[in-house]
């Protein structure tokens, strides 16, 4: 069974000009400067609201496989969404320099990105796309 969330063709612009709120809009530019710059990648929708940056593809010893983000984010209305495939356990310092955010196990949630420390996202972001190469190489931009 593949991911539900696959890439499409739909266009990144559009979809962050069509952010209702101007404060997540302005955030969305903030963040895709800064993933561009950070992964060496070009943004690409995932599914209808994730703004994904390079595709690995898993094979678990289950079977399931698929294609899916190496990072991206989603502006979701409660918080920002951050994807960061390897997980946070690697993270310690960079999350404690990070702000006010909240996360689950590759997910980081932020308000708005005026009260983070925009230096530890990045190092994160450069960081797990680095370890997302080196586990899956078959990875593409």
């Amino acid at each position: 069974m593949a991911n539900k969330t696959q890439r499409t063709d739909a266009s990144v612009e559009a979809f962050i000009g069509a952010v209702e709120h101007k404060g997540r809009r302005e955030d969305c530019a903030i963040l895709l400067d800064l993933m561009k710059r950070a992964t060496g990648f070009k943004p690409a929708m995932w599914g209808d609201s994730i703004i994904g940056f390079g595709e690995y593809h898993y094979h678990y010893d289950s079977g399931r496989q698929g294609d899916f983000l190496m990072t991206g984010f989603s502006p979701r209305k409660a918080a920002m969404t951050v994807y960061i495939m390897p997980g946070f356990k690697l993270y310690e310092e960079q999350l404690a320099r990070l702000g006010k955010h909240k996360h689950s196990v590759s997910c980081l949630y932020l308000s708005r990105l005026n009260k983070i420390d925009l230096t530890a996202l990045e190092e994160m972001v450069v960081d797990s796309v680095k370890r997302m190469k080196e586990i899956y190489p078959q990875w593409k931009a």
